[in-house]
């Protein structure tokens, strides 16, 4: 019988199951994908916990995962535009995609080009259009240096290329282990700190004591602060995760529900399929070890994106 990732209860990554179940079946407008790779997010993570629980709470039992990519296996009425045996990619507002088989609203997908990987296609949706969410809210363009926190995760790893491919000059934050990474796609490396002042002086350093015009926060933690300890307009600072101090200093919150559609997933796929971004892919584990997919995932320090093959 097909499988799927699901949980019962609030709780660490023990509480997620592998389960049989019965395959779904598409309704009007809907399409029957059969998952070759879902990507792995913190999101899901923080929902499993229920640290989320009330802004998304969960309704038990609970699958698992938005994004997608796989072979239409069928389809309902009001589908005219894919056939069986296309090959996709998008995501599932269902908390579904970890599993064999997943239904989606049809304009939810689109056809994989030939040149995005299965990996990658499964682990674009939701670190892609955050990530362009991100870069056009702080209006990254020519000439401008913007600073990436995280710049070597998910999100930061495809912001800081695509705030490249405008033209700015771009500094990545990130652990030194990940830098020859960041350098070989034109960023320029900067090791964080836990001194907001000493990775401030580092920054500083390497734009030879200009100030940054952008900030894109991936990760948290003080980074908003340091923006602000920089001099970056606040109208040009970017959170994807601390909303706190972003409510507080006044800064953006723009982030994946900004950019969550068709349009701008098939851009970021044409993007991939040209070379012109690539999404770094950590690890793949079998749909099985689900678990130990979440415990690195939760580590916080992997290059690119985990992705579960089914």
């Amino acid at each position: 019988m097909p499988r799927a990732v699901r949980f019962h209860e609030y709780g660490d990554v023990d509480v997620l199951r592998v389960e049989e179940v019965d395959r779904p079946e598409p309704g009007p407008g809907q399409v029957l994908v059969r998952v070759k790779a879902a990507g792995i997010n913190p999101g899901e993570s923080a929902i499993r916990s229920g640290a989320l629980r009330e802004r998304w709470p969960a309704t038990f039992p609970s699958g698992q995962g938005s994004d997608l990519a796989g072979v239409v296996e069928g389809h309902g009425p009001e589908v005219s535009w894919l056939r069986i045996g296309d090959e996709v990619l998008g995501w599932t507002d269902g908390r579904a995609s970890q599993a064999d088989y997943v239904v989606t609203e049809a304009d939810r997908l689109v056809r994989r080009p030939v040149g995005v990987p299965w990996l990658a296609a499964g682990a674009l949706f939701v670190v892609g259009t955050t990530a362009y969410a991100s870069v056009r809210a702080v209006g990254a363009e020519r000439g401008d240096t913007v600073v990436v926190s995280g710049a070597a995760g998910g999100v930061g790893s495809i912001a800081a290329q695509m705030a490249r491919n405008t033209g700015a000059t771009v500094i990545g934050l990130a652990s030194e282990r990940h830098h020859d990474w960041l350098t070989a796609h034109g960023v320029i490396p900067v090791p964080y700190g836990d001194d907001i002042d000493d990775t401030g002086q580092r920054i500083l350093a390497a734009t030879e004591g200009e100030r940054p015009a952008a900030f894109i926060d991936t990760f948290g933690d003080d980074y908003l602060n340091l923006a602000d300890h920089l001099g970056i307009p606040h109208e040009r600072i970017n959170t994807i995760i601390n909303y706190p101090d972003a409510e507080a200093l006044g800064t953006r919150t723009a982030g994946n529900s900004d950019a969550a559609d068709a349009e701008v997933l098939a851009e970021l796929a044409a993007l991939v399929d040209r070379g012109a971004l690539e999404i770094p892919i950590a690890a793949a584990y079998p749909l099985d070890e689900v678990r130990d997919a979440y415990r690195e995932l939760e580590q916080r320090h992997t290059l690119g994106k985990i992705v579960l093959v089914p």
